[in-house]
């Protein structure tokens, strides 16, 4: 988010087309592609908002945390190590990313699954039908269609990982944070009361059971 709003647009473009235009020529870009930004949630000096279309094209915002005393000593051993060598070594090939990507594709899940998915999206658009009027109150948007797209890619990734080939509940529970908490928009009633979209996505997954449905009128 240090970047002005033409380098912006190009991310916008290569995020979306898979594509960079310099002046009259455009340029595909190789796949697989992907795109990793880093935001410091303290100094906002210097930065520039994101337009929230850029920001739902980003699959997961995930937090990452101070590391563990052990973490920390460790990267302190390496770092001040003066021969330390930070090169970087492949250890997959693009085919064997292709070949998990089709293997993750063939993760199956189950309708009931699938439309726990679609009540936790509706859930943050139309939160009064879910019964949860006191959170409706600090949302300004509601997710957009993005979302339920990542969450059911990103739960059966999450299966994958734990060598399934299939989807569970905690799968869809363990990386709804992740996909969800960029892409509901808060409004100021909620950072007066220091309430996050996390604090926000831990009670729609606590209240919303599978196998529940809501009609709305």
């Amino acid at each position: 988010n240090r970047s002005p709003a033409k380098v912006q647009s190009a991310l916008l473009e290569a995020m979306q087309e898979k594509q960079v235009t310099i002046g009259e020529t455009t340029f595909q870009l190789d796949r697989p592609f992907l795109v990793l930004a880093t935001q410091n949630p303290v100094d906002q000096e210097g930065t520039y908002p994101l337009p929230e279309a850029q920001v739902d094209r980003f699959m997961m915002k995930v937090h990452i945390d101070y590391p563990s005393k052990a973490d920390e000593m460790e990267v302190m051993r390496r770092m001040a190590n003066m021969q330390f060598n930070s090169e970087v070594n492949a250890i997959l090939s693009k085919e064997d990313i292709f070949a998990i990507r089709s293997m993750i594709n063939e993760v199956k899940i189950a309708e009931p699954l699938e439309q726990y998915i679609i009540e936790l999206v509706f859930a943050t658009r139309f939160p009064e039908k879910y019964g949860l009027k006191e959170e409706a109150k600090y949302i300004q948007f509601g997710v957009s269609p993005r979302a339920s797209i990542n969450l059911n890619l990103a739960a059966r990734a999450s299966a994958f990982m734990d060598g399934r080939d299939y989807v569970l509940p905690e799968d869809i529970k363990a990386v709804a944070e992740d996909v969800l908490n960029h892409r509901i928009i808060l409004n100021y009633e909620a950072e007066a009361d220091n309430i996050s979209t996390r604090d926000l996505i831990r009670i729609f997954l606590d209240k919303i059971p599978i196998n529940k449905t809501v009609t709305l009128n």
